[in-house]
């Protein structure tokens, strides 16, 4: 219910004022989205360098936690045969729409990530940006993706990450210094300062260490934002961001960023 009345649109001060759904809408909100992750994720084309497009061509892919349809449509596009899952009705209508608007294909189906109804061995490619750390049950969706996978299939899943620079500030402004602490734990604080209803933070070797569980191999990156390369207010920050060299943005995010991004293959 939650995520059906707040879908992730990038729109944190309201100020779109394209009609919802309509192409223009899409094309705004993917504009602020690919602008947040342009330290990390798009060279030539957006998520070119982190979504491995060219050996997506024909294969079956299965996207965790379509949203607003992105990464469908582009996967859709290099020639994937992708079904898309999302827990809410706003993004499967969401997803649906922009598919219809584009003149693309995907299977787009309302499941809970926890118990896919797919047979064993369905996938070659499973994708999932910012979605399982949602869940209560995080190891559960993992152990569903390594069944649907085909044993030869790759992985792809973003977490938030515990210990970046986004974190620490949370524990130093709200749980420190406005007095969290004497009410709530720290992962509570957490939960109540994220996008999201119930999210979870993971350090990156317990979250690598849950994927070993399942999959022979496993590897990790951290990715940020300018926010998290330069944590100033925004206002300070757009002006810094005049003064900072990108080598160091993209230095400073790689170190502190709030993503955690997991590759993962070869089923055990």
């Amino acid at each position: 219910m939650w995520w059906g009345k707040n879908p992730m649109s990038y729109d944190w001060q309201g100020t779109l004022r394209e009609a919802r759904f309509s192409r223009e809408w899409f094309d705004a909100i993917d504009m602020r989205f690919l602008h947040g992750t342009r330290l990390f994720a798009s060279d030539y084309e957006p998520f070119d360098r982190i979504i491995p497009f060219p050996r997506l061509a024909g294969a079956r892919v299965l996207e965790i936690g379509c949203g607003m349809g992105l990464h469908t449509e582009l996967m859709s596009k290099a020639g994937a045969k992708v079904t898309a899952i999302d827990i809410t009705d706003t993004a499967i209508e969401a997803t649906r729409i922009r598919l219809d608007l584009k003149g693309l294909q995907a299977k787009v189906l309302q499941v809970d990530a926890e118990e896919l109804p797919f047979d064993e061995a369905s996938f070659d490619f499973v994708w999932s940006w910012g979605v399982i750390h949602h869940s209560a049950h995080t190891a559960r969706i993992v152990r569903q993706i390594a069944r649907v996978l085909t044993h030869e299939g790759e992985c792809r899943v973003m977490v938030y990450n515990r210990e970046s620079m986004a974190a620490r500030l949370i524990f130093i402004k709200d749980y420190l210094l406005r007095g969290q602490c004497l009410k709530h734990s720290f992962e509570e604080t957490l939960y109540q300062q994220s996008d999201g209803f119930s999210a979870r933070f993971f350090v990156r070797e317990h979250f690598e260490d849950l994927f070993r569980a399942f999959f022979a191999e496993v590897c990790s990156c951290v990715f940020g934002q300018e926010s998290d390369a330069i944590p100033l207010p925004r206002r300070a920050r757009a002006w810094t961001l005049n003064l900072v060299p990108e080598s160091y943005l993209r230095a400073a995010q790689a170190r502190r960023g709030l993503f955690i991004f997991v590759t993962a293959g070869k089923r055990i």
